[in-house]
């Protein structure tokens, strides 16, 4: 079924006791009730053309394999037109920033660039195609004027692919056989995930050479003394061996301490040991300090650094624990704050009150203190919740009132095509944003309303979950934490002109409520309201 906003009514009424007048100009913020606006940084917006060929690459590929233009220049310069910010986007999440394999591979769907950041080449050093250290540097600092956050996407389990013009790493390095069968704990870890995609030995302790290729790269650009430096004093400070894990490890804290990123978005997580990940979350809080001591005037909350999981089809329903069959991992336990949850596309096709109270039981028990992301479509998911992008409305509402965190994938505010004719695997769901497109500024719209009340409100997201009445369905959600409460009460699939609602006691009557889809007022009256909708969807405030 196609639910419309024409067919769904919302009611969210808040209460707020914090002691403070406003919270508006409070911006309060809770990493669990964040909404996350990931994107591929090559697919959204070319703010720079100058640099869109680098290394010889041309446009050979098959359709939406090459590198198509898009660039960090081109996420500030929407930031800055408050884009983001008209979605209530708390936190932006974008490909990997760092230089990328030169030439191209054929993974039998034809020639393949590396446009989405996952092939790595070099760690220490930007992706010409994607901008330069100043244009992060600049990304950054306008994200945080703006009260976003940035997440770094990053990778520890593998380099680039090999090819004429990227050589293989030297073997106490890297794997290059055998390619994982994921039937087991050892068959997921110790093996390359696909053929020619190189694994780095995470679990080695021993001393190896930088490769001669990276330091003749370093030399060539006059930095080699520098980076030789800079390691000395890594390993020196924290007495790891020099092994590939913990030069890596130092290689992405770097860019916390240069640029001031607020979280990572952590790739391929299962197929490297879990003591990795606690390495990288001390060194990850240790630079993420250090930045805070040195750029005081850019705090902008009391945060700790955010690391989130991509551990492939970690599923919330199986709370802390991530089964390999003979094994289990308790990744929160390893430096994890959340995961991303590969079960809500297959969870939404629940009635919310199935949808929402399952999560909020899983989130406040087994998962006390630690939350997941949920996410409609994604870069790498051939199976998202709405493929033919048919039920675009009901996937806004499902999503953005779902306990946990969210992931909006860039498009899904516009029903960016999910199949595109020529295409062949993954690409599919990589196309260009069409920033032309206007046809669906309803929808856009439908999520700008729900992402602005969502982020105002901590309860939406991060808040406990009760349901009030089944006729009309209607459930409250409550937020309490360090001297901030937070109080809503929403009501949907509400059927007629106007409709009476229960809100005792969770607002008091003669309450004057706004109501922020479209900017009326109502009081509470015997417990209830009494309130028309527009759109079929009502969002309530105190005034």
């Amino acid at each position: 079924m196609n639910f419309k906003p024409v067919t769904i009514l919302a009611i969210l009424l808040v209460g707020l006791f914090s002691g403070c007048q406003n919270q508006k100009e409070e911006k309060v913020f809770d990493w669990n009730n964040a909404t996350v606006y990931f994107l591929l940084t090559d697919r959204f917006h070319n703010g720079n053309p100058d640099n869109d060929v680098n290394f010889g690459r041309g446009d050979d590929a098959k359709e939406l394999r090459q590198f198509m233009g898009g660039d960090i220049q081109g996420i500030t310069q929407k930031v800055k037109e408050g884009y983001f910010n008209d979605l209530g986007v708390d936190a932006l999440w974008f490909s990997p920033v760092h230089e990328q394999i030169h030439g191209s591979v054929n993974e039998g769907q034809g020639e393949t660039y590396a446009f989405h950041g996952y092939w790595i080449r070099d760690w220490t050093s930007m992706e010409p195609n994607f901008g330069t250290r100043e244009d992060l540097a600049e990304l950054v600092s306008v994200a945080h004027e703006n009260n976003i956050r940035i997440m770094l996407d990053i990778i520890i389990n593998h380099t680039g692919p090999v090819t004429e013009k990227d050589p293989v790493w030297p073997s106490d390095w890297v794997r290059t056989e055998p390619q994982c069968t994921y039937q087991d704990y050892e068959s997921t870890v110790f093996c390359t995930l696909v053929e020619n995609l190189p694994d780095i030995r995470t679990e080695s302790e021993e001393d190896v050479e930088l490769p001669k290729a990276l330091r003749d790269k370093w030399e060539k650009e006059g930095r080699l003394q520098q980076e030789l430096d800079e390691l000395d004093a890594f390993f020196e400070r924290t007495g790891y061996p020099r092994a590939p894990k913990y030069y890596i490890i130092k290689w992405i804290t770097d860019f916390i301490r240069e640029f001031g990123i607020d979280g990572f978005r952590v790739d391929t997580v299962k197929h490297v040991e879990a003591d990795v990940w606690t390495i990288l979350a001390k060194e990850a809080k240790i630079a993420f300090n250090e930045w805070k001591e040195n750029n005081q005037e850019a705090i902008q909350e009391d945060q700790e650094f955010f690391m989130l999981a991509e551990t492939y089809n970690y599923n919330i329903n199986n709370g802390r624990m991530f089964s390999f069959g003979e094994k289990e991992v308790d990744y929160f336990a390893h430096g994890f704050d959340s995961q991303i949850n590969f079960g809500f596309k297959y969870d939404a096709n629940s009635h919310y009150e199935k949808l929402f109270s399952t999560y909020d039981s899983l989130l406040h028990a087994g998962l006390k203190d630690y939350t997941v992301m949920n996410y409609v479509s994604s870069h790498d998911d051939s199976h998202p919740f709405d493929k033919e992008r048919k039920r675009t409305f009901e996937s806004a509402t499902k999503l953005m009132l779902t306990p946990g965190q969210v992931q909006i994938y860039y498009g899904d505010e516009i029903a960016r095509p999910l199949q595109i004719e020529g295409a062949l695997g993954d690409v599919n769901l990589r196309s260009k944003m069409d920033w032309e497109d206007n046809s669906h500024e309803e929808l856009r719209t439908h999520w700008q309303k729900l992402g602005k009340f969502r982020q105002r409100h901590l309860a939406v997201g991060a808040g406990k979950h009760q349901k009030i009445s089944d006729a009309p369905y209607t459930f409250a959600r409550t937020y309490n934490k360090k001297d901030f409460e937070d109080k809503v009460v929403i009501a949907l699939d509400v059927s007629g002109k106007e409709a009476t609602i229960k809100v005792a006691p969770y607002f008091e009557d003669g309450a004057v409520l706004n109501e922020a889809y479209s900017n009326q007022e109502v009081k509470v009256k015997d417990g209830h309201v009494l309130i028309k909708g527009h759109q079929g969807i009502i969002l309530l405030e105190k005034r």
